[in-house]
């Protein structure tokens, strides 16, 4: 028989916090009364995480452990998990213990109320620098002022999502995933749960600000189309700039026999601007050659306790 409940879990070198997350996820959905089950889907990791889960799943027949062959990224894990996952309503939390499971009950009952995706949504964010916390910030209302899809600021991947969501979630055949953009995408009735994101409870994050340049990079690209339009017009009117100096110079020297200073400086500027456009440019041609391949998403090398 099938659980009511699937809540997956991706985690990638969590051996410090792999433990605790389980003690307290098995306490909160214990509470809730009904059937659940455990998905952690191990992203490839180098320490004892693997042997950890294969421990807890030797002893607790409700948790599942998908391993990947290799660490594939925390979007294709989320993945893995909605493709194993058999609850009539699905929730999403990071290994980290970052986002409190001790709110389930809560988006669990807004669920029971109609609500098709219940995300949770920060009000504060506890542990982390000024700097991470502004550029969050910053990022968010310009992803949202940048894509046609309303995409809720100050969240994250954290959130409850039902079976018709989860399904048309696996129907979508994008290879680079933006899981909260297309939660959004895909539509349904959706509403937030405010939380206090906390510090993490052991361990180092695994988003440093490579990671998360990138991440910004794969939502911007994958909702909007807003960056190349402005590319196009940066070139327009640069192009006319240049030829309004174009035009003064000629003027100069026709009239002065002198030569327009700062040739050097503008041919430089101008270059450096082509440059960025057509780097803007191999963004989105990267993209479609990522899909042209057709590679899987994931590839499992183990899976415990499945069917």
């Amino acid at each position: 028989m099938d659980p009511i409940f699937s809540v997956i879990i991706p985690a990638f070198n969590e051996e410090e916090v792999i433990t605790e997350s389980y003690k307290r996820l098995t306490q909160v959905m214990s509470g809730v009364g009904e059937s659940y089950e455990l998905i952690f889907v191990d992203d490839g990791s180098r320490d004892k995480t693997a042997s950890i889960l294969a421990e807890i799943c030797q002893k607790d027949k409700s948790v599942k452990c998908i391993r990947f062959s290799r660490n594939f990224g925390h979007m294709p894990a989320i993945t893995a998990g909605m493709d194993y996952a058999r609850g009539e309503a699905v929730l999403v939390i990071d290994a980290d213990l970052q986002d409190p499971p001790e709110l389930f009950p809560e988006m669990i009952a807004k669920w029971r109320e109609g609500f098709d995706v219940v995300y949770g949504q920060r009000k504060e964010r506890q542990g982390e620098t000024a700097f991470k916390k502004w550029t969050a910030a910053m990022y968010y209302r310009f992803l949202r002022s940048m894509t046609q899809v309303e995409i809720p600021v100050d969240t994250g991947e954290f959130r409850l999502i039902s079976r018709k969501v989860c399904d048309a979630m696996r129907r979508l055949p994008e290879k680079n995933r933006y899981i909260r953009g297309l939660v959004s995408w895909v539509g349904f009735r959706q509403t937030a749960v405010g939380y206090v994101r906390e510090k993490r409870f052991a361990g180092q994050t695994k988003y440093p600000l490579t990671k998360m340049f990138k991440f910004a990079m794969d939502g911007i690209t994958a909702f909007s189309y807003k960056p190349l339009k402005w590319a196009a017009v940066l070139g327009g009117v640069i192009s006319l700039l240049s030829f309004l100096y174009l035009a003064f110079a000629f003027c100069r020297w026709i009239f002065t026999s002198a030569a327009a200073p700062g040739w050097g400086g503008v041919v430089l500027f101008f270059q450096g601007i082509v440059l960025m456009a057509i780097g803007l440019m191999g963004e989105y041609i990267g993209r479609v050659f990522e899909e042209s391949k057709d590679r899987p998403i994931y590839i499992v090398q183990e899976v415990l306790n499945g069917d």
